[in-house]
């Protein structure tokens, strides 16, 4: 999975940083970036996703 995150419809909620901290983590700019693209190891991208508000998220 190569996980992407839309900005212009991330609200920076950080819902997805804090369910998959080893894929995502909150910018400077307020809104979610990939900061690795492991999710296979990590194993909670799918779950960040789903739970992402605006879906901004694409796995």
């Amino acid at each position: 999975m190569n996980p992407k995150v839309d900005a212009d419809l991330c609200i920076g909620c950080g819902l997805c940083a804090e369910i998959c901290p080893e894929v995502f983590e909150m910018g400077d700019d307020g809104l979610a970036h990939v900061v690795s693209a492991d999710c296979d190891g990590a194993g909670c991208c799918q779950e960040a996703a789903d739970s992402c508000p605006t879906e901004a998220i694409s796995l």
